[in-house]
C-alpha cells in the first residue's frame, strides 16, 4: 500500500489539498433566504414606484405596471415553492410511519 505521503515527497511541485470544495456549491437555505429578499426588495420597488407616480413624480405608468408584476409574480413563485417544500415534508413525514 502506497502513502500519500511518499507520493507527495516524489513530487514535489504536487499540492494534495485537505479538502475539495466544488466551487458555487450554495446551501439550500442561503439560496432561499436571498430568493426571499429579493422578493421583498422587488415589493418595495414596486411600492415605491407606485408612491412616486401618485405624488407626480418622473414616473412613467409602465414602469410602475412592469414593476407591480415582476412583484407579483415573484411572490406567486415564492408560495408555489413553500407549498411544494410543505407538501414534500408531508409526504417524508407519511413514509417514515
Amino acid at each position: 500500500m502506497i502513502e500519500i505521503s511518499a507520493i507527495q515527497n516524489n513530487l514535489p511541485g504536487l499540492k494534495i489539498p485537505k479538502s475539495i470544495e466544488k466551487p458555487g456549491n450554495e446551501k439550500f437555505d442561503n439560496v432561499f433566504t436571498d430568493f426571499i429578499k429579493q422578493v421583498n426588495q422587488q415589493q418595495f420597488q414596486a411600492d415605491s414606484l407606485t408612491k412616486n407616480f401618485l405624488e407626480g413624480g418622473n414616473v412613467e405608468i409602465q414602469d410602475v405596471m412592469i414593476a407591480g408584476e415582476k412583484a407579483k409574480t415573484s411572490l406567486q413563485l415564492l408560495m408555489e415553492i413553500r407549498n411544494k417544500a410543505i407538501d414534500m415534508y408531508k409526504e417524508l413525514t407519511r413514509m417514515q410511519i
